[in-house]
């Protein structure tokens, strides 16, 4: 209770102490609010009118914390400029007053730059799937949309209640009545949008398309379905009313009237088919059709309408002779195909006159190069079986006169102006055409043949056009083309009929001939354009290229002769391929010449399997040819002054000496009395004779390149040492049999040989000065101490009469001899070294003769019961006996200082 009085009294007190710190601190806030009001507007007097700093009177001096300060925290400290008083200073003479000082102004910020106008990017072409779903989303969504849908639907369901009806025998009037009435509602119906043209364009044009398809509907099912009338006459019916489709279509330039139109025209005997097979009425029908279209078209540049026809038109022909064609309906349906390519080939000329003079090189690719593509693989295959089975010129002499046909119209539109692209086109397809007769008259392959061609020709379109469109038909026509040629090879009577023909003449090796050329030509364009694609079309044509040789190689050689023509086969790939690259650089060109002419080296080892050696059989004739376009091959890609020409010539040189091993290494053994020494021997004289042309006559093997061929020295050089080192290795461990010459030591072919490639070994490491450097001199040596060895057992099996095996050093009289002639070496070592002061070769003679003693003590005392084991001992003893009073310390070595006086 106490405490809480305490409290109390102590926050009564504290209440008048709390009121007095707060009234102090309010009044402060008052003076510092008061001086910033004044600061403000200060800055809001002119500039004219503010006063000198001198003539502003001093602050008020602090008189010291009061007791509101000590009682409370000070509020943070704000820098300020000191106040300016507010009275008028009294006037100063003109003398005594200092210019006035005027107040630096802040730098006014400069305006933000506008952001430049960069131009807007280049929208992205859409594919083609995107471009049909924008067709088709337009088609839907501008202009009369429900009259568009109600047509179609209306149109499709009166086709469907003309026939159930039909079948259902629901209508008792006569046919003749209720067709008339049907065509009287849609002759009132075309009349009707016709006075309708001008106020409601959209919805005329429809209904008059809808009107003008229910009466070819009429007419159609009065001939096929109810017979009321004859077929002339429903023909003649039927040209009218298509004609006069046509005409309104132009009359109104109403492209979508047309459209409408041909679409009913075209729908209309699917829809009411019986199933009577009546194929010359289907296909007079549609040449009615088609002959309107080249009516409109000789008015109307409308591209959707000649190409709506010739799917419709060709399509529905090839589903027809896919499952209804037999040989005797040939008569029937030939002149209807001509008739179908006459309309088409004349469309795209249409076409192109009624395009402007400046973009007459628009032309429309897929009727210049897909028509010709599908009427001759359906004209194939009407000849297909009858009279023509047993025959293929008359399909040839087809190919031919489409050539002649559009070679005639090239000559034709060249003479003409602004027709320079459908003019090439037309070569092309001469071109093709002409080409697709020679295989054709072998062979009946012609699709694939088509295919190849047709597809190279629509890739070389797109990229003239810059349209992917074509661009990836002709890729995919390629490709198709290669899966129809492995459809046509798996028949057995045409791979039979391949092997009985002559070779290269024949139908499979032209067939993919023609597809390989296709290749290159595609190749050839994109590169002309600088695009990546045509690398992958050269791999692929040169995949075929490749192919195709080896399969015609092996179906008509024989085995023995396989690797003589395929050597040829790749010196002519080559060779090909170095020409193109001398007049059209690339890198893939000069690889394939690289490869050419390394192809050779498993050649040349398959040669010498089958034949022995690389020459015999047709081998000559191989590399004959192999080494004049080899030749001709190096001379071109030095006239291109290409990266891979010293890549190309380094390799020509390693591949000659291979060649020449692999014959001498065959010639000892069909000698009588050549002992093996001799063919150790001729296996290295190519790469040793390569070697000393290269350190003394390099200008021989620099030619054709030259200069250029400098930098590859070296790289020669290590291969060839190689080389030559991994036969000094294996001939190590040879015999080395020396008949008819009797042996001797050094002189015998196979260690003349391995002496000559250690002389051209140091021969090439010596430089001018003629100071090797330490590390070559203990190869040099350590290889020589060997070869020395060598010889020295190849001394005890010939003239010893030890046999040549595993027995030989466990014999004492090769342990003797090493014994000698290893401390002979030591010893001369010893005493050059100590004579010549090198102190390297006396320590290197040093170790020698420690291991001749370690040899002594641990191989050799098995043999002191013989006079070999002993003798080498002796030998020994008084060797370094000798060398104990010529040679018994180490040189000093050299000092170079000299001694200051």
């Amino acid at each position: 209770m106490a405490g809480i009085l305490v409290l109390l009294g102590l926050a009564v007190l504290a209440v008048p102490v709390l009121l007095i710190v707060a009234l102090v601190a309010i009044s402060g806030l008052k003076r510092r609010v008061a001086d910033l009001e004044r600061q403000v507007s200060q800055l809001r007097v002119p500039q004219a009118a503010v006063v000198a700093p001198e003539a502003v009177a001093p602050a008020p001096a602090d008189t010291g914390p009061t007791l509101a300060e000590l009682v409370r925290s000070p509020p943070p400290r704000v820098e300020t400029p000191p106040p300016v008083q507010a009275s008028t200073p009294p006037p100063i003479p003109p003398r005594q007053a200092p210019p006035p000082e005027i107040p630096a102004q802040p730098a006014a910020a400069l305006p933000p730059r506008p952001p430049r106008d960069e131009p807007p990017p280049r929208p992205a072409k859409p594919d083609v799937f995107t471009v049909a779903l924008r067709a088709v989303q337009r088609w839907f969504t501008v202009g009369n949309v429900p009259v568009k849908i109600g047509v179609l639907v209306l149109f499709a369901g009166v086709a469907a209640l003309l026939k159930y009806g039909a079948d259902q025998g629901w209508f008792s009037l006569p046919p003749e009545l209720r067709l008339a009435g049907i065509a009287a509602a849609a002759l009132g119906a075309l009349v009707f949008a016709w006075r309708k043209r001008d106020s409601n364009r959209t919805f005329a044009l429809s209904l008059q398309g809808g009107a003008i398809g229910v009466l070819l509907l009429v007419v159609f099912a009065a001939v096929k379905i109810f017979g009321v009338i004859p077929a002339g006459a429903a023909f003649a019916l039927s040209i009218v009313l298509i004609a006069g489709a046509g005409m309104l279509a132009v009359l109104q330039d109403a492209k979508s009237l047309a459209v409408f139109a041909l679409l009913a025209g075209f729908l209309a005997p699917i829809w009411l088919s019986t199933g009577s097979g009546n194929h010359v009425a289907l296909f007079s029908y549609y040449a009615v059709l088609n002959a309107a279209i080249v009516g409109i078209a000789w008015y109307k540049s409308w591209r959707v309408l000649n190409l709506l026809g010739f799917v419709f038109t060709f399509g529905i022909g090839t589903a027809w002779a896919l499952f209804d064609y037999a040989p005797e309906k040939y008569a029937s349906t030939q002149p209807f195909l001509a008739l179908f390519f006459v309309f088409y080939l004349l469309i795209p000329l249409l076409f192109a006159r009624r395009q402007p003079a400046g973009r007459r090189d628009f032309i429309d690719g897929c009727l210049v190069f897909g028509m010709p593509l599908v009427a001759f693989s359906l004209q194939a295959g009407l000849m297909q079986g009858g009279s023509f089975e047993d025959s293929r010129l008359p399909l040839a002499f087809c190919a031919l006169g489409l050539g002649m046909l559009y070679a005639g119209l090239s000559w034709t539109l060249r003479r003409r102006a602004n027709y320079d692209v459908l003019a090439q086109s037309y070569a092309l397809l001469a071109v093709g055409f002409a080409t697709l007769s020679v295989p054709l008259a072998l062979s009946a392959q012609a699709t694939a043949c088509v295919f190849a061609l047709e597809g190279a020709a629509l890739a070389w379109l797109g990229l003239r056009q810059s349209r992917l469109l074509p661009q990836l038909t002709g890729a995919g026509l390629q490709i198709a083309a290669a899966v129809a040629f492995f459809i046509a090879q798996v028949d057995v009577a045409s791979w039979r009929e391949s092997v009985d023909a002559t070779m290269f003449a024949n139908a499979s090796f032209m067939s993919a001939l023609l597809i390989t050329v296709a290749g290159f030509a595609s190749a050839w364009v994109y590169r002309a354009r600088g695009h990546g694609v045509a690398l992958v079309y050269y791999l692929w044509a040169l995949a075929w290229w490749l192919g195709n040789g080896m399969v015609e190689i092996d179906t008509h050689v024989a085995y023995r002769a396989e690797p003589d023509a395929l050597l040829a086969f790749a010196a002519l790939t080559g060779w090909l391929a170095a020409e193109v690259h001398r007049h059209r650089p690339s890198t893939a060109l000069a690889w394939t010449t690289l490869a050419a002419l390394a192809s050779a080296v498993p050649f040349a080892l398959w040669q010498s399997e089958v034949h022995q050696q690389p020459f015999a059989g047709h081998g000559a004739w191989a590399w004959l040819a192999y080494a004049v376009l080899g030749v001709r091959s190096l001379m071109c890609l030095r006239d291109s002054d290409h990266r891979l020409a010293g890549a190309a010539q380094f390799v020509w040189w390693l591949v000659w000496p291979l060649v020449a091993s692999l014959l001498l290494a065959w010639l000892p053994g069909h000698v009588e009395g050549m002992g093996g020494g001799w063919q150790a021997g001729l296996i290295a004289l190519p790469w040793l004779v390569v070697v000393a042309l290269a350190l003394f006559r390099w200008d021989w093997l620099a030619a054709p390149l030259g200069g250029r061929f400098d930098a590859w020295r070296t790289p020669l050089f290590c291969v060839l040492f190689v080389a030559l080192g991994l036969w000094w290795l294996v001939s190590l461990f040879m015999s080395g049999d020396a008949h008819p010459l009797p042996w001797i030591p050094v002189l015998n072919p196979m260690e003349l040989a391995q002496l000559a490639t250690l002389v051209l070994l140091l021969r090439w490491w010596m430089p001018e000065a003629r100071v090797l450097p330490p590390s070559r001199i203990v190869l040099l040596s350590s290889l020589a101490f060997v070869w020395i060895t060598s010889v020295v057992l190849h001394a005890v099996h010939h003239w010893g009469g030890v046999p040549w095996n595993e027995g030989l050093l466990s014999g004492s009289l090769a342990q003797t001899s090493l014994t000698v002639t290893w401390s002979v070496l030591g010893v001369l070592g010893w005493v050059i070294g100590s004579r010549r002061g090198q102190r390297m070769l006396w320590l290197g003679g040093a170790v020698l003769m420690g291991v001749v003693l370690a040899k002594l003590v641990f191989v050799d005392r098995q043999h002191l019961g013989n006079l070999l084991g002993i003798g080498s001992f002796i030998a020994y003893g008084l060797l370094c006996t000798v060398v104990g009073y010529l040679a018994p310390a180490p040189p000093r070595r050299v000092d170079n200082e000299e001694a200051t006086t």
